[in-house]
This record gives C-alpha cells, structure tokens and sequence, in this order.
C-alpha cells in the first residue's frame, strides 16, 4: 500500500464516509447486510490472520474503515446491538477450530507410537515447560522491542530457571522408554491455535510460535469472544430493567386512571342524588299528599343517616381516594338534611 493509499486509509477511519462529500461511498450504510459487523467491532478473522499459514483471505462481506468510524461514531448515541451478529460469527469460527484440534490429535494418535500413561503424562511435562518456556521468550520480546529492557532482562532469569526444570522433565522421561523410541519426535496440538509443537523444539521454535501472528491472533479473537458475550450479557439485562421499569410505570398510570374514573362517578351519582332531590321537592309543592309521602321518605333517609353516626374527620394517612369517599358522603348527608329541613318548613307552613 502506497503513502497516499495509507494517508487516505486513515482519515476514512478517523472521519468516516462523508469526510469529503463522496455521495458515490455513502450508498452503502454501516447497517446494511452487506457490511461485516465483526469488521465493525474490530474482531473479524479474515483481518486478524491476514498473512498467517491460515489466512483466509478475503471476506465475504465488505470491510471498509470509513463505514467504521461511521459505526463508532453512532454507538455513541444510541444501542445497536452488533454485537450479537459478532458473536455468533466468532463462535462459528472458534467452533471450527475447535473441531480441527480434535481431528489433528485423534491423527496423532492413530500415527504415533502408542505409549504407556506413565510416559504420556512426563511427555506432557515437558510440554508444558517448552510452552511456558515459549511464552516467556515471546514476552520478553515484546517487552524489549517497546524499550524495557530492565523487565525484559528480568524474564529471561525466569526462563533460565525454567530452562533447568524442563532439563529435569527430559531426564525423567528419556530413562522411562528405550533409546530408539526416545529420539522419535513427539507431537503436539496446540489447544489455542491447532498448530503442531515437538517435544524435542528448541526455544527459538517456541518463542517463534507463541509470539507469532497466528498464535497470537487466535488469542485476540477468543478474548474478543468472551468480553462481547459479557458485553452482551450486561446490555440484555439493562433491557430487561427497562422494560421491567416501563411496565411498572403502565401499570401505575393504569390505576391511577383507574382511582379518577371512579372518583368520576361517585361525582356523579351524589349529582343526581341531589338533583332528584330537587325534582321532588319542585314537584311536592303542588301536591300535600306527595309532598308529605316524600317527606316520610326524606326524613327517614335522615334518620338513618343520624342513626349511623357523624363520619370521622379524614386522615391524611389513608391517601386521597379514601379522603374523597368522605368528602363525597358528607356532601350527601348535607343534600339530604337540607331538604329534610325545606320539606319540614313547607309543611309547617
């Protein structure tokens, strides 16, 4: 890739599509189909182990760092949830590899000298000391081409004494099977990348292989898997409150519609109570004989009203629904009093 090719690269990932008004490059959104959410989230394989012996060239999506920094840039407004299309895509993968490490070793085994469990278990020993071997080796490389130097220093002491305990484990394992036997390269599947490891590799080998691309992307891809699950996980589950608070708030607003309908018709009927009342009274001053059938049945209203005693004063600590149910029965004994006491002076008079 030339300077330029680099230069423009990067301003596409820093300012997006529309960093100079290319409408042609803004057909295709970040949320199309077409786009690969993975490359969006910085985790597809095809670029993690582009170059390696397992590359797997191209992806059948597009990939295009300007649709990134559009997809960053969004995020930071609003959920979009690729990471579920991430995840699935990595466990597809993982999967895969997963399933050639077991085909590699079940090869292994059908290839290799068949030994004892005793032997098998120092050979996996000395396994297990060439890859901390290789491991510190790659990390004191790191640690030396970033400039420290007194820590890289510090993990090359923990190899060498790594180093004399592996001597050991090899010791241990070449007196425990014949010469011949011994000199055959025992192989090995790395769990991470599937790779192919010998008992007998030097540290070079070691070093080369752990702190190689290939080794190391397969790292980076099964972190990335397991943090966008937890990621996932944590989002599902703030969802999950907010709807849980959105339904309380429903159901709450759904009484208190409720508590005013109610409060509505009582309203009413006192209303009408009231205006019957009236009616009646209107209607009685024509006629003695139905104002004092009335007047019976106003005044026994009354009584059994005094019979049933005075209504309490409201307590505040009983909320505002029963407070109106006081209010609203006191409101109909003054009603009917009232008339008791007109329909008493009519009929006096």
């Amino acid at each position: 890739m030339s300077a330029q090719a680099q230069m423009r690269a990067l301003l596409d990932q820093l300012m997006g599509t529309s960093r100079d008004g290319d409408e042609s490059r803004q057909r295709v959104k970040f949320t199309d189909e077409r786009v690969c959410k993975s490359h969006l989230l910085n985790c597809c394989p095809n670029d993690i182990l582009s170059g390696t012996r397992m590359d797997l060239g191209e992806c059948s999506k597009i990939h295009d760092l300007a649709l990134r920094a559009d997809y960053e840039i969004a995020s930071k407004e609003r959920d979009l949830f690729f990471e579920l299309d991430a995840v699935d895509h990595l466990e597809s993968f993982i999967a895969d590899c997963d399933r050639r490490t077991e085909l590699a070793k079940k090869r292994l085994a059908e290839t290799q000298e068949e030994i004892s469990a005793e032997v098998a278990q120092k050979a996996e020993k000395v396994h297990e000391l060439n890859e901390e071997i290789g491991k510190l080796l790659a990390k004191a490389e790191q640690l030396g081409a970033e400039g420290n130097v007194d820590e890289a220093q510090k993990i090359l002491q923990e190899v060498e004494k790594v180093r004399i305990r592996k001597k050991d484990a090899e010791e241990e394992y070449r007196n425990s099977m014949p010469a011949s036997s011994f000199q055959q390269q025992k192989l090995r599947v790395c769990e991470v990348c599937s790779a192919y490891l010998g008992l007998h590799d030097n540290d070079r080998r070691l070093a080369d292989h752990f702190g190689g691309k290939l080794h190391l992307g397969f790292i980076q891809i099964r972190e990335k898997l397991e943090q966008l699950k937890k990621t996932v996980q944590e989002k599902q589950e703030k969802r999950n409150q907010e709807r849980l608070k959105r339904r309380e708030e429903r159901e709450k607003e759904e009484k208190m519609k409720k508590q005013t309908r109610s409060r509505s018709r009582e309203r009413k009927s006192v209303s009408c109570c009231s205006v019957g009342l009236v009616l009646v009274i209107a209607s009685a001053g024509a006629n003695v004989p139905a104002l004092r059938h009335e007047r019976s049945g106003v005044l026994a209203l009354k009584s059994a009203i005094d019979a049933d005693g005075t209504d309490p004063a409201p307590d505040p600590a009983h909320g505002t629904a029963e407070n109106s149910h006081t209010n609203l029965h006191g409101t109909v004994i003054a009603s009917v009093t009232a008339s008791a006491v007109h329909l008493s002076g009519d009929q006096t008079g």
